[in-house]
């Protein structure tokens, strides 16, 4: 981006000087670090050994535990969603069931009608690229298509015949319909627990910022930039030195998905309205952060915190000033989004993210790279199972060469590792099929109880149970399971990172400036709002998604490698501008006459 003028009616903004393109550092240390574990860790572990535990037994009472392949791709379904309101939550795991159970009917069909493990591996390759791009398109989270891509993989490369179809695929379903009731039974006992788990994690986000905001530059009111390049090497060296800057980022990002949650969590209820108003406690601390007294006192807010995550009855906090503006606000934008053309609009958003023009494109790809040339290699070299590799290499396309990096460490630690633990328990489990039901749901819960400290302690307990599964079927000699599993890995890690290098994003730099764009027009936005109070409260949150996705474009690009300069002073200048507007617009806010309409004071 070279010193052009800034186009009329735009908001103005000076163009510094750009860095040289810059990939982050390839470190084995912090790809293998362990993190504390989610503070929901045990959710969808306890969800899928439920899901699992109904059908393995049932198949155990009946004599065919050759059936658990098919029963267990609709278990994993309990994965998904533990994030999202529990209305949500039933769209979007029907969803999941639907799209698995479409993914195993392709694999099932095409494994019945052709033996060319050529073809099989590209069909293979090209649904594991289509599974990535539609989770990252609906941004369904984790564990994301490397789930789908199991199953599918490994349906492709099983015996098959037209008749046993319907049956396997009725067998998915029911499972996976099972799976659903089983994720969706905690709102029996606590309908708002996905909206108070977002509440707290607000609040102490907001908490940490109001403990240490860091400096504040420029006054409230000015929203331009400030040329300190000298002082601040950059946003993304900003969190080594000064935590401030970090603290604002994951305050916004919590923050603004805080009140997702609660725009998609369906009709208010009195809890609703609680935590709504304390998420507008946590966004005043976050818009203008500094610990003292009132709404951005940490302690204060940690409190809440606690109160909230808890099992007793939500903190009703003393109104503070704007409050009613803001529920205000709240009300009007759900009532706008669940109207007809907000719907079309969402709809239209999402076709935009598949088009001819997206960002996901070249990982789309890239994994179909990388998946393919990780199958035919297998295959070339004899491996009767390369379906393990073709779900180690789409593992492994993540969005940019960093993350692909740490994906592939972590992923080849963590199968090395736990191929020694499925030879220390393969003769435990060979005691009868009980014993094998056991282990399963054992290394089911493991994995999701250690995945959230890092990718490669899950992988530990993956591994077994994948190895474990084939033992449904029938016995196999466990040095060939053991060598095929190691050589699987090996070499799909190693095309799996081949393919992030040598299939490039350079969609990622246009991202970053269209991100920009739009954190300038909602800046703008926000501060030619007038008094309405939907308007305004509207207008910041715009501002506020507009920095998050900012700051994710521009963590993206940066771990991308061979793409043009980004603006990384631009970035900073924008997100800090963006910053002070929040601040300055919440100074602006003040008690309306619409407080009575609401009944939340």
């Amino acid at each position: 981006m070279s010193d052009t003028p800034v186009r009329p009616g735009r908001p103005s903004v000076r163009r510094l000087p750009q860095l040289p393109p810059a990939v982050r550092g390839l470190s084995p240390a912090s790809a293998l670090r362990l993190s504390p574990p989610s503070d929901t860790w045990f959710k969808p572990a306890l969800s899928v050994v439920v899901a699992s535990a109904v059908p393995h037994l049932a198949l155990l009472a009946v004599g065919r535990l050759d059936l658990v392949v098919y029963s267990m791709a609709g278990s994993l379904c309990a994965l998904y969603g533990h994030g999202l309101p529990y209305a949500r939550r039933a769209r979007t795991l029907a969803g999941v069931v639907l799209g698995m159970v479409a993914g195993l009917a392709v694999s099932l069909v095409t494994a019945s009608l052709i033996g060319s493990t050529a073809v099989l591996v590209a069909v293979g390759a090209l649904l594991a690229a289509v599974q990535k791009v539609l989770c990252d398109a609906t941004r369904i989270g984790p564990p994301a298509h490397v789930i789908f891509t199991f199953v599918s993989s490994a349906a492709l490369f099983a015996p098959q015949r037209l008749d046993q179809i319907p049956g396997h695929l009725a067998l998915t379903l029911g499972a996976g319909a099972f799976a659903w009731l089983v994720a969706l039974a905690p709102a029996l006992v606590r309908r708002e627990g996905p909206e108070r788990r977002a509440v707290a994690r607000a609040l102490e986000a907001a908490a940490v910022c109001a403990a240490d905001p860091g400096p504040r530059s420029g006054n409230a009111a000015d929203p331009g930039p400030r040329n300190d390049s000298a002082a601040d090497p950059g946003p993304r060296n900003d969190s080594a030195a000064d935590p401030g800057p970090r603290n604002r980022r994951a305050a916004a990002a919590a923050v603004h998905a805080a009140w997702r949650c609660l725009l998609a969590s369906g009709r208010p209820t009195p809890v609703r309205r609680s935590l709504e108003r304390l998420v507008v406690q946590a966004e005043a601390a976050f818009v203008a952060p500094g610990p003292g007294a009132g709404a951005a006192d940490p302690d204060r807010l940690r409190a809440w915190a606690a109160l909230t995550r808890g099992r007793g009855p939500v903190p009703t906090p003393a109104a503070a000033p704007g409050t009613a503006d803001e529920l205000y606000g709240i009300d009007a934008e759900r009532t706008a989004l669940r109207a007809r053309e907000a719907r079309r609009a969402s709809r239209r958003a999402l076709l935009r993210r598949l088009g001819p023009g997206s960002p996901l494109l070249p990982v789309a790809v890239r994994t179909l790279f990388g998946c393919a040339l990780a199958g035919y290699l297998c295959a070339a070299l004899g491996v009767g199972r390369p379906y393990w590799a073709i779900v180690t290499a789409a593992s492994l396309c993540q969005a940019n060469l960093t993350l692909s990096w740490n994906r592939a460490l972590q992923r080849t630690l963590g199968n090395l590792l736990g191929v020694l633990v499925f030879a220390a328990v393969l003769p435990v489990s060979r005691i009868g099929p009980l014993a094998l039901v056991c282990c399963c749901l054992f290394f089911g819960f493991a994995a999701e109880a250690l995945i959230t400290r890092n990718y490669w302690l899950g992988s530990v307990a993956v591994t077994p149970m994948a190895l474990l599964v084939l033992e449904f079927g029938g016995a196999h000699p466990a040095g060939e399971l053991i060598g095929d599993r190691v050589l699987d890995t090996v070499l799909g890690a190693a095309a799996g990172f081949l393919a992030a290098t040598l299939v490039t994003n350079r969609r990622a730099a246009g991202r970053v400036e269209r991100a920009l764009d739009a954190t300038d027009r909602a800046r703008a936005a926000a501060e030619r709002t007038g008094a309405d109070p939907a308007d305004r409260d509207r207008a910041r949150r715009t501002l506020t998604a507009s920095l998050v996705e900012l700051r994710e474009a521009g963590d993206t690009a940066a771990g991308e490698w061979w793409q043009r300069a980004l603006p990384e002073q631009r970035l900073l200048a924008a997100e800090r501008a963006g910053h002070r507007t929040l601040a300055a617009t919440a100074q602006r806010r003040g008690p309306t006459a619409h407080a009575p309409s609401i009944g939340a004071e």
